[in-house]
């Protein structure tokens, strides 16, 4: 009886030494993408690679702690760079994602403010604007455009930039620049009505 117990606890260790040395094997190809992927000149199928492989990696072993927290990392990194493209919705997404599983990750807890803050202008924000500044500025405050709803009309005597946004209420705010400087901004936008080509 007392063999079959030490049987038992040799098949127990073994095996669970060949997972470890099948977990570490398999995180070494995870760090061959990393590699890939943070050279000069990566290109994006390569990160695309490094971040597929990942989330392959945590999938398959959830208990390793280094591989959940880099993942992590990457998915906040993502949703900054979706935030910075106007796409707050998706950003906002992947930070409820990585706070499902870490709830106190307090860069996820930002952005997520962030990124629902940008989502809708408020008359707040509006009026913090002022007439001059740059569309960097205006970004700063508002946060970029939703893709799609910019327009940009060129007349001769001057190039005319419109930014659309959402608001609070569900109306539509609007931002105009003329060679790149503000010139106007509603808090309801009529642009049927009142169309920039006048």
């Amino acid at each position: 009886m007392r063999r079959c117990f030490v049987l038992l606890a040799l098949l127990v260790v073994s095996c669970a030494r060949d997972a470890g040395r099948d977990t570490a094997g398999e995180w070494r190809g995870v760090l061959q993408q990393k590699r890939a992927a943070m050279a000069p000149g990566a290109t994006a199928a390569e990160k695309q690679a490094y971040a597929d492989a990942l989330a392959a990696f945590v999938d398959r072993n959830p208990s390793h702690s280094r591989g959940r927290e880099i993942y992590r990392r990457i998915q906040i990194d993502f949703a900054r760079d979706l935030g910075a493209l106007g796409r707050y919705q998706d950003a906002i997404r992947v930070y409820r994602a990585v706070l499902a599983h870490d709830p106190r990750n307090a860069d996820a807890e930002r952005g997520l403010a962030e990124a629902v803050d940008r989502l809708a202008v408020t008359r707040a924000k509006l009026v913090q604007l002022e007439r001059g500044m740059s569309q960097h500025d205006v970004a700063r405050i508002l946060g970029k455009p939703i893709p799609g709803w910019t327009e940009k009309k060129e007349r001769p005597d001057a190039t005319i930039d419109a930014w659309y946004y959402r608001t609070a209420d569900g109306g539509v705010a609007g931002v105009y620049f003329r060679d790149g400087a503000l010139f106007a901004a509603e808090e309801k936008s009529h642009e049927k009505l009142v169309p920039l080509t006048r």
